[in-house]
């Protein structure tokens, strides 16, 4: 894989953190259990980490990390997590899931592609953390299923 390649890549990616942590300010506002809010804003938090580890990469390759702000398809994200949202919990973690769903299926593609070792390390802990979110939402909305 090239250096073009490669941030162009990096740069897919880094949009998809930067709508996911725009999703999750959605679904933080309207979630009403503590716990959940708290492991919610965790999730965001890992997001911004990929954004800045990966802008880090695309730096030392010499190239320029994207804007922080959604493109068009970040702004659809957003608002479906937003309407999601406004049932409360369960709506915004039914939006998150899809999201989640979304960022875990990206992050799992990009670890099958030709990276350099250390990039290739970040992705695939990244894909990590997007197993672990999406694994948490899908728990957390059977509990609330049962109740």
């Amino acid at each position: 894989m090239n250096r073009d390649d490669i941030l162009t890549q990096l740069e897919k990616l880094i949009h998809l953190d930067v709508d996911a942590t725009h999703a999750y300010d959605q679904a933080i506002k309207n979630v009403n259990e503590q716990v959940i809010k708290d492991k919610l804003i965790l999730f965001q938090a890992d997001h911004r980490k990929h954004i800045d580890l990966l802008s880090s990469k695309v730096l030392e390759l010499g190239g320029t990390p994207p804007e922080l702000s959604s493109d068009f398809k970040g702004f659809i994200i957003s608002g479906f997590t937003a309407l999601r949202s406004l049932t409360g919990t369960k709506g915004a973690l039914e939006a998150m899931e899809t999201n989640e769903r979304l960022t875990t299926s990206k992050y799992e593609e990009a670890c099958k592609l030709d990276f350099p070792v250390d990039i290739r390390t970040l992705v695939e802990q990244n894909y990590a953390d997007e197993q672990r979110h999406l694994a948490f939402v899908r728990e957390a909305l059977q509990t609330l299923q049962k109740s």
